[in-house]
């Protein structure tokens, strides 16, 4: 009896004594990763390390935690969460050579990107992106005949947006996995303009959610001296049903009023998309490409598109220049990429 006493007086004072430190419990960077990805299924924790300034970060979509580590384990420090708050908070360790993560280290940062994640979720959000590559099929589009190394090639609009539209989407899907990028045909099939109207209309989406609308077309002119790259969208006068009736208790005057609402809201937005894509052609052509700027028209894909929606004419088929550009490897990328910078300036402008 007198030996257990002993025994127990004896843990009791190492409990007493022993330093707090040691019984910190640490997470490695897998589990640390791991918990950090279960806020959101669509989006993985990513970290960056420093290994000179011993400093890390830890992302996980648009948000951020930096810190320092600790020289020994059990000292605090500050853990930023987007350069606007500040924890402070027992700080990760060198544990025999492997970077360790207190657990009220990965619970503060947890919480801060849990909380910031559901605040996002109720922000203003474009989640979907329909491209709908013109023509197709039995449709070539416009029909270009330039000369390329000195042989006269055949130059179907089709074929070209076509090509530029897959490419966008796989660039916005490795930039947006969080969002829906589709295609009205990613193939040389050809659905009609009511389809493709219906196809994005179809989209089902919250209050808070907004889905976008880019149409990919090539020019041609009698001139073959007309080139360069131009942007449409619905002129401000146009009016279209928005609302749907059925999902609304509004007396027909309200509904009126609610639906020109929103109609400048999307009138708007379309004109805000437009420029953007303008900018993202202008800054990567420079003046190698003619600017033919922002145009309105009532084109029936983008009149029945009951979101924010632009046609874009990339260059002219039937001029020298922009037909062996748009034809070319490097001159399609640059198209691409001037169609994604757009976007992504568009959406990164509305979200905020």
């Amino acid at each position: 009896m007198k030996k257990n006493i002993l025994e127990l007086f004896l843990l009791i004072n190492f409990l007493i004594l022993a330093p707090q430190s040691s019984f910190i419990h640490a997470l490695s960077l897998d589990e640390t990763i791991t918990a950090l990805s279960s806020i959101s299924p669509n989006t993985s924790a990513q970290f960056r390390w420093d290994p000179l300034l011993q400093d890390g970060v830890f992302n996980l979509g648009d948000h951020y935690g930096a810190f320092s580590t600790a020289k020994k384990e059990g000292e605090t420090g500050y853990l930023v969460i987007n350069n606007r708050e500040v924890f402070n908070v027992p700080l990760p360790y060198n544990d025999n050579g492997r970077l360790v993560f207190p657990d009220n280290f990965v619970g503060t940062l947890k919480d801060s990107f849990a909380r910031l994640h559901e605040n996002d979720a109720l922000q203003f959000r474009i989640t979907t992106i329909i491209i709908d590559p013109g023509h197709g099929g039995r449709d070539p589009g416009a029909i270009g005949r330039p000369v390329i190394n000195g042989k006269t090639v055949e130059l179907a609009e089709k074929d070209i947006v076509l090509k530029a539209g897959n490419e966008l989407k796989k660039l916005l899907n490795q930039r947006y996995p969080d969002k829906r990028v589709i295609m009205t045909r990613e193939t040389d099939v050809f659905p009609t303009l009511e389809q493709r109207a219906d196809m994005a209309n179809a989209v089902i989406v919250k209050d808070n959610e907004v889905v976008i609308f880019i149409s990919i077309h090539a020019n041609w002119g009698a001139n073959p001296n007309a080139r360069g790259y131009e942007v449409w969208h619905i002129t401000s006068g146009y009016r279209r049903t928005l609302l749907d009736e059925t999902r609304h208790n509004y007396s027909s005057d309200v509904m009126a009023i609610l639906n020109a609402m929103l109609e400048e809201e999307y009138t708007t937005e379309s004109i805000l998309l437009a420029d953007s894509i303008l900018m993202g052609l202008q800054q990567e052509f420079g003046n190698s490409v003619p600017s033919r700027g922002r145009k309105a028209n009532d084109w029936f894909v983008v009149r029945n598109s009951r979101m924010p929606a632009v046609l874009v004419e990339l260059g002219f088929v039937s001029n020298q220049q922009d037909a062996i550009l748009m034809t070319s490897d490097d001159g399609l990328k640059k198209y691409v990429r001037s169609l994604y910078n757009g976007i992504t300036n568009f959406i990164g402008i509305i979200e905020r």
